[in-house]
Order: C-alpha cells, then sequence, then structure tokens
C-alpha cells in the first residue's frame, strides 16, 4: 500500500489523473472501474484536460462503474449515468457502447445484480480500480456491516450515507433508500486500486481504513489485503494520521 499526502484537494486530483493516465497509455485498451460522488470529480476534470491537451485517448477503454442508485432512471441529474457522462464520457472519445454501470431502473435486485456482475465478469479483469471513501468508511456502496459482500448486489443505504448525499437533492426524502453496487470482492480481484481521499470529514475513515482492524464494519480496511493499492489523500483527510 502506497500512501501519497498532498497539499490539496487539486494536487490530488493531478496526481490520480497522472495514475490512470499512465495506465492508458501504457494499455489503451485497459479497464477502467470508475468511482462516482464529489472526490472524484478533480480527477476526471484532469483527464479531459489530456485528452483535450491531445496527451490521452480513450477510443479503445472500456469502463465498469461501481454503482449505481436504485429506482433513478439515466436521465435524472443525480443518477450516476448522468454523472458520468457529465464529468467525462461525454467529453472525451470513449466509446458509449464500452461504458457499462448497474440499471437502476431494474427494480428486481437479485436480477439486476446478477446481470452486472456476470457481465463485468465477462469483460475480464479490471486493470485499475478507482474509489472514493464514505464517511463511514464505505467503498463503492458497500455499506459497514457483520461482512463482506462478495459479488454486485442491491444495498440499503445507511443512514449516514443519505445525510452525506442529500445535498445533491432537495431533500433527504429525494435521497434513494437503495442502490446497486459492486461487491468488494469484485473490486478486489482488480490489478490495481487507487483510492481517492479528500477532506477533514473522511479524516476517521482514512485513519481506521489503514491502521484499525480489518473488519466489514469499516468496508476500506479490506484494500489493506490488496497487493497494489495506492491512497492519494490531501492534508485534511490525513490530519488523524501521523
Amino acid at each position: 500500500m502506497r500512501i501519497i499526502k498532498t497539499k490539496s484537494y487539486e494536487e490530488m486530483s493531478k496526481k490520480a489523473a497522472n495514475i490512470i493516465a499512465s495506465v492508458v497509455t501504457l494499455k489503451p485498451d485497459c479497464m477502467l472501474g470508475l468511482a462516482t460522488g464529489s472526490s472524484p470529480i478533480g480527477t476526471y476534470d484532469e483527464l479531459v484536460k489530456k485528452y483535450e491537451a491531445g496527451d490521452l485517448d480513450f477510443s479503445e477503454v472500456t469502463t465498469v462503474n461501481l454503482d449505481e442508485y436504485k429506482g433513478l432512471p439515466k436521465e435524472n441529474e443525480q443518477s450516476y449515468y448522468y454523472f458520468m457522462h457529465e464529468y467525462l464520457f461525454d467529453k472525451v472519445n470513449i466509446d458509449p457502447e464500452k461504458t457499462y454501470l448497474p440499471d437502476g431502473t431494474n427494480l428486481n435486485s437479485e436480477e439486476e445484480a446478477a446481470r452486472y456482475e456476470a457481465l463485468v465478469q465477462s469483460l475480464g479483469t479490471v486493470d485499475l480500480q478507482l474509489l472514493g471513501l464514505g464517511r463511514n468508511g464505505h467503498i463503492g456502496f458497500n455499506e459497514p456491516g457483520d461482512h463482506f459482500e462478495d459479488g454486485t448486489h442491491c444495498v440499503d443505504l445507511k443512514e449516514s450515507t443519505i445525510e452525506a448525499n442529500k445535498r445533491f437533492f432537495e431533500s433527504a426524502d429525494d435521497v434513494p433508500k437503495q442502490a446497486y453496487s459492486m461487491g468488494i470482492g469484485t473490486i478486489m480481484r482488480s490489478k490495481k486500486i487507487l483510492l481517492v481521499v479528500s477532506g477533514e470529514e473522511k479524516a476517521q475513515a482514512l485513519k481506521d481504513s489503514i491502521y484499525g482492524p480489518v473488519t466489514p464494519e469499516v468496508p476500506g480496511s479490506i484494500l489493506r489485503f490488496h497487493p497494489d493499492v495506492t491512497i492519494i489523500a490531501d492534508e485534511a483527510a490525513m490530519s488523524l494520521i501521523k
């Protein structure tokens, strides 16, 4: 596990984008696992800049996303399908036919989880999985619990997650209470994992993930068992780590 401390969110985003860009450059037909939320927005902005400068080509890249809210159609501005198109897909030369997310409109949880898991496995191994870290230590939408979920599954979102995400909606009542998420096993099968963490509100979760016991109560702690993890965190997120 490599830990890179940066002075700011902007520096964190640039370093993360450099790592992703190196994977795409060395393997143009790579498969990227992508994350949503506020943490990776700056990283996507930096990747777009590299594409616009002619330094990056996404034409052969395949992407699989970690998660999607259950019940939100693609055109909903808070869906992760919409998010990915707004911040990355519509701004680079990626083939839309090679971008994959769970289908939030499929309300049959078992069916959709099985479909997406089979799809991800059929595409091969993720070369680099980008992750953010929730305030309660979740990765993807794998919430704290009594066991690590292996494959894609439907998650009942914790109140703390709903509270953290309500800023994107008109009210907390509008935040979906469930989501589809890749499981811990699916994430851990990636060749390389890149975790970006920013902000003082993530400091305890980051400390627990790196130095606390490996437990499903802190899903991010499982990353210590992966052979190739890079954590890039700003000073605020690292504030509890000596």
